[in-house]
């Protein structure tokens, strides 16, 4: 791999990783007190899961972003690195309406908008490189899989 193909990759997903741990790190203690004191639905994964998981969505998020970058130059592009970023910064606002507001229900609305965010971004990634579409997938399922938590919590609390 070319060095600057590397260190596009390096950069996307270093800067998505980084998106990820500035939430979590913005609302480490509210999620202890999440952790300890909600009520939680049905199929609730522990809660050293979602760290693992949203790391490895992370890194598949952003080779996704680096291929999109490295694709060649075009309205398309850009528009689909618009996207990218717009979702990202949905992604990690809803931590934070979840775990330090915890407003349940406004972090459930927000999270759908969060998942038609990624399917339109899937979409437009389909229009310039398959691949980085296919690696958007998983974070799609999982957002939705979220999605069903957050409306668990949301009515159980």
């Amino acid at each position: 791999m070319k060095s600057e193909k590397r260190k596009a990759y390096l950069f996307w997903i270093l800067f998505t990783e980084a998106v990820g741990l500035l939430a979590g790190l913005l609302t480490r203690g509210a999620v202890e007190i999440y952790s300890s004191s909600i009520v939680k639905p049905p199929l609730s994964p522990p809660a050293v899961l979602f760290p693992i998981v949203w790391t490895l969505l992370y890194a598949l998020m952003g080779v996704g972003a680096a291929r999109i970058w490295l694709s060649p130059p075009s309205p398309g592009r850009s528009g689909s690195l618009r996207l990218y970023l717009l979702q990202l910064g949905f992604n990690f606002f809803w931590s934070i309406f979840f775990f330090h507001f915890r407003a349940f229900g406004f972090a459930f609305f927000w999270l759908a908008v969060l998942w038609l965010l990624i399917l339109r971004m899937i979409l437009s990634f389909w229009e310039q490189d398959r691949r980085a579409a296919l690696l958007q997938l998983p974070y799609l399922l999982w957002v939705l899989f979220a999605a069903w938590l957050n409306l668990g919590v949301w009515k159980l609390n």
